[in-house]
């Protein structure tokens, strides 16, 4: 979708993370923009302040746009996260300067390989995966030392919380597999859906906790839901139980669940998403035991990409079109 006539174009800041792209990929990105688009493509918000003033909109794939940098920006109309989640956005800020702020979270550009991965990783737990690589690359048969480990899918319970667009997919392959599943959230799914997922049923988030087999968490990161797995809700889980976390690192305190896998609380956790990110070397997570750790690939396949892009642009078309824009989250 292109401007309409005789509206001249507006300035578009792509800023996109080093960590997922950098200008690499944002100059992949500006190539998708209608006409009615300027785009300056820039890896943090700050690195070219003019472009930064005379931006209209910022589009941010995983970058940090900051209250001082929604000051700097006297014509901002709009900022579009190329992403599902929006915590590196001040959405304070943009609020208090009536800015929206939108994801992509209807396009479904996610959905299918952040649930995939979740089930990589909860397969590579059960099957004790990458202990028995790293075994067999040193030409050790570790199969009398892993099977005492080994488990199954099969009859387990899987507890979601947050049964949102990512949830019910994670859930959906679940039935799948013959596993039961539970979910907690603020509200309870409409009955058709619960049915359709194999009988899910909304519990508590801590009876959810007490009887999973594996955990898996697929909501935002808001003031709310940060260190929602903390030491005492940790503490509640079963040692043969797993945590999995595709969505976002500080739900979970990193700290408190290196605790739990060292001392046998927990039986192993599938972690792709991480606090900070890149991690540095110096979190313990990285040597515990009993982990399955990915560099947050949930959402970055060749496919999911150019789904998220197009997501993305098509929703800052929109706006340049004078059309109202989906997914807003803040404003």
């Amino acid at each position: 979708m292109t401007a309409p006539e005789g509206v001249p174009p507006k300035n578009v800041l792509a800023v996109v993370a080093p960590h997922v792209g950098g200008r690499g990929a944002g100059a992949a990105l500006a190539t998708v923009f209608p006409a009615g688009a300027r785009v300056t493509v820039v890896e943090s918000a700050g690195e070219d302040p003019a472009a930064l003033r005379e931006a209209h909109v910022v589009v941010t794939a995983l970058a940090p746009v900051t209250a001082d940098h929604i000051a700097a920006a006297p014509h901002l109309e709009l900022v579009q996260c190329a992403s599902h989640g929006y915590d590196h956005v001040d959405l304070d800020a943009a609020r208090e300067r009536g800015v929206p702020v939108c994801t992509i979270g209807s396009s479904s550009a996610e959905h299918h390989n952040v649930a995939e991965q979740t089930f990589a990783l909860m397969l590579a737990l059960a099957k004790q995966l990458v202990p028995a690589h790293m075994a067999l690359t040193g030409a050790d048969w570790a199969l009398p030392r892993l099977q005492q480990s080994l488990t199954e899918l099969y009859g387990k319970t899987l507890g979601v919380v947050g049964l949102g667009r990512i949830g019910a997919e994670v859930a959906r392959r679940a039935v799948a597999f013959d596993m039961n599943v539970v979910y907690a959230g603020r509200r309870r799914v409409d009955p058709g859906t619960e049915a359709r997922l194999g009988g899910a049923r909304h519990v508590p988030l801590d009876e959810l906790l007490r009887t999973s087999d594996y955990v898996t968490l697929h909501v935002p990161l808001t003031d709310a839901t940060h260190h929602l797995l903390d030491a005492g809700r940790l503490a509640l889980l079963k040692p043969t139980a797993f945590v999995v976390n595709t969505a976002r690192g500080a739900l979970v305190d990193q700290d408190a669940l290196a605790d739990a896998l060292e001392s046998g609380a927990l039986a192993g956790a599938g972690v792709d998403v991480f606090d900070p990110e890149p991690p540095t070397s110096a979190l313990r997570l990285l040597k515990a035991p009993g982990v399955v750790l990915s560099p947050h690939v949930g959402g970055v396949t060749r496919e999911t990409l150019v789904r998220i892009a197009l997501a993305a642009v098509e929703n800052v078309a929109d706006h340049l079109a004078g059309e109202p824009p989906r997914d807003v989250v803040g404003g």
